[in-house]
């Protein structure tokens, strides 16, 4: 194994961690998931996962796989704790909607980039509720989990064998992904502050 693929290893340690923290503030009722989007969030990038796999992609796989499967097991958490989740809307419903269409599309397609864009449109439809939610109310969610996934999504760019679009789409999107996440949650406390 070669010195740049521990430091994927490490990225995927990292986003568990903050994924745990995320769950444990989940469990004792500080955050609160917004189920629709960890959902959709663990499936598309598994999806991805298989897509970037079939295509050769090896170890930038591993930040793209753990990107869904942290997700997961948030979502499963999320159940734990009755009081514990996001009281979902007809927003989050929509977005959940095209998420599951642009799943529908990825199933059709066979071919692997177009299942990584699919993957991709699938996943950024689900995050919009929670990116709304990290703005509006962020004492609602956990900015840990998203700092270790942007560290894991960067990690994916140590493991690159060639840089074909096939490894490099759904890296560049989880860092955009968790920018954006981290900025809307920093936003929101910033107007707090300044509304007290």
């Amino acid at each position: 194994m070669k010195m740049l693929q521990y430091i994927v290893l490490l990225g995927a340690i990292a986003n568990l961690a903050g994924g745990f923290v995320y769950i444990k503030e989940t469990l004792h009722d500080k955050t609160k998931p917004n189920r629709v989007t960890w959902l959709m969030w663990a499936i598309a990038p598994l999806i991805a996962t298989v897509a970037g796999l079939s295509d050769g992609v090896r170890w930038a796989a591993l930040p793209v796989f753990m990107s869904g499967f942290v997700p997961l097991l948030i979502f499963i958490a999320s159940f734990a704790n009755p009081k514990s989740f996001w009281k979902l809307e007809k927003f989050d419903y929509i977005c959940g909607a095209c998420s599951i269409l642009a799943l529908v599309l990825l199933g059709i397609t066979k071919e692997p980039l177009i299942a990584i864009i699919f993957s991709i449109a699938s996943d950024g439809f689900a995050a919009v509720p929670t990116i709304i939610k990290s703005w509006k109310h962020p004492d609602s969610e956990s900015v840990e989990a998203y700092t270790a996934g942007l560290f894991n999504s960067l990690t994916s760019f140590f493991a690159l064998r060639t840089f074909g679009v096939s490894e490099l789409a759904f890296p560049i999107y989880l860092v955009l992904l968790n920018l954006s996440l981290i900025a809307a949650f920093y936003r929101g406390r910033l107007k707090k502050i300044i509304a007290k």
